[in-house]
C-alpha cells in the first residue's frame, strides 16, 4: 500500500510551525474525497528527527492527485516512502504569482498566510466546486478583509476577489500595496479608485482592479477582478450581487474593534453580535452549493453560538474528517478555531 510523506514548510511564527502538522493532517482528510484513490490513513511520523505528515493510499497517486496536493497550505515537499528512503514527487501548485504577494506585507495582527490558505482550501473543498477548485476562476468574498491577505491568496489561485472593510487605514494601506506590487511585477492592469456612493449617500471608498497574469491573457480578455469596498460589512449585500460569490472566507474579530459601526458610530466589539447581524447578508450573496469559512477566537466566541448563527442563516455546518477539532493556540489571548458551512 503506497505511503506518502509531506515535509512541512517552516514558518516565521514558531507557534504556527508547531501547530502546522496537525492542521495539515486535517487538510489531507479534506482533500481525500477529490483524489482518485482512497486515503486509508493519515498520521504524523518523525523520520530523521523531522516530523512529516504521512498518508497511506490504496493505489499510487496520479498526476492530477499530485497537482491537487501541491496546494496543501504548509506543504514544502512531497515524498513517496519506500522503506527507509524518501523519493521526491513533483509539486505543481496552482499559484499564479510570486509568493511575495502574500509575504511582503508586514504589520501587527496579520493573519499567517499559510493559515489563510488553509481556511480557503477547507472552504473550497466543502463547496460544490471541490473537484475543479484549482482550475476554475471562482469568486471569493472576504467581508472583513483587513489588509487583504485573503484577497491576495484568491489572486494566487486565479480567482476573482471582493473585500469589504470598515477601516479606512487598512483600505489605504492595501491600495498602496497592491498598486505598487502590480506595477513592480509589470502586470497589465487597470485600477480605479474613488468615493463609494449609494443613493447619493457616501459610504466610504472603493478600489476596482482588472488584471491578468500574463500579457497574452490580458490581450485575450482573460482578466480577473479585484474589488475592495471600504465600508460597513453590513452593507455587503447592497454592493455584491446576490448569489455571485462561490466562497466566503474571513477572520472573525479576535476581540478587538472591527467590522461594523453601530448607531453611535462606535465600532462593534462583540464578535457574536457582529456575525449575527452580518451573516444573513453574506449568505444572500453566496451561491447555492457555495461555502463559508470563518476563523474565530474561542475565547470571545463559542462554537455553539457561531453554529447557531450560521444555521439560522440557512447554512449547513460541515463536520467530519478535516473539519472537526481544528482549534489551536495562537498566543496567550487567542485560541483559534475554524467553522465551515455550506449553502
Amino acid at each position: 500500500m503506497p505511503e506518502h510523506a509531506i515535509l512541512i514548510l517552516p514558518s516565521a511564527n514558531r507557534v504556527y510551525t508547531d501547530t502546522a502538522p496537525a492542521l495539515v493532517q486535517a487538510e489531507l482528510s479534506a482533500f481525500a474525497p477529490v483524489l482518485s484513490t482512497p486515503v486509508t490513513a493519515t498520521g504524523i511520523r518523525a523520520m530523521g528527527g523531522v516530523d512529516y505528515v504521512t498518508m497511506d493510499t490504496s493505489a499510487p497517486l496520479s498526476g492530477t492527485d499530485l497537482a491537487l496536493l501541491s496546494n496543501i497550505s504548509s506543504a514544502y515537499a512531497l515524498f513517496e516512502v519506500t522503506g527507509e528512503l524518501l523519493r521526491p514527487l513533483p509539486m505543481t501548485p496552482a499559484a499564479r504569482f510570486d509568493s511575495d504577494l502574500l509575504t511582503i506585507q508586514k504589520y501587527p495582527g496579520k493573519t499567517n498566510e499559510q493559515f489563510t490558505q488553509f481556511v480557503l482550501n477547507l472552504t473550497v473543498l466543502a463547496s460544490r466546486w471541490a473537484k475543479e477548485a484549482f482550475s476554475t476562476p471562482l469568486h471569493v468574498l472576504d467581508p472583513l478583509c483587513g489588509r487583504g491577505t485573503t484577497l491576495n491568496q484568491a489572486m494566487m489561485y486565479g480567482y476573482d476577489a471582493t473585500g469589504v472593510e470598515v477601516s479606512a487605514k487598512d483600505f489605504e494601506a492595501y491600495e498602496r500595496f497592491i498598486k505598487t506590487w502590480l506595477r513592480g511585477k509589470r502586470l497589465k492592469h487597470t485600477a480605479q479608485s474613488g468615493v463609494l456612493r449609494r443613493h447619493r449617500t457616501r459610504l466610504g471608498q472603493r478600489l476596482e482592479i482588472e488584471y491578468a497574469a500574463t500579457k497574452e491573457e490580458y490581450r485575450a480578455g482573460e482578466v480577473r477582478d479585484l474589488v475592495y469596498y471600504n465600508t460597513d460589512t453590513l452593507r455587503t449585500d447592497e454592493l455584491v450581487r446576490p448569489e455571485s460569490a462561490h466562497l466566503i472566507v474571513t477572520d472573525a474579530p479576535y476581540g478587538v474593534q472591527h467590522g461594523s459601526r453601530g448607531e453611535d458610530e462606535s465600532l462593534a466589539r462583540s464578535p457574536r453580535d457582529l456575525l449575527a447581524a452580518a451573516i444573513p447578508g453574506w449568505t444572500r450573496v453566496l451561491r447555492p452549493g457555495g461555502a463559508m469559512g470563518i476563523s474565530y477566537n474561542t475565547h470571545v466566541l463559542r462554537r455553539s453560538d457561531l453554529v447557531d448563527v450560521v444555521e439560522r442563516a440557512g447554512l449547513t455546518v460541515v463536520t467530519g474528517p478535516g473539519y472537526d477539532d481544528l482549534a489551536h493556540r495562537v498566543d496567550q489571548a487567542i485560541v483559534r478555531d475554524v467553522l465551515v458551512a455550506r449553502k
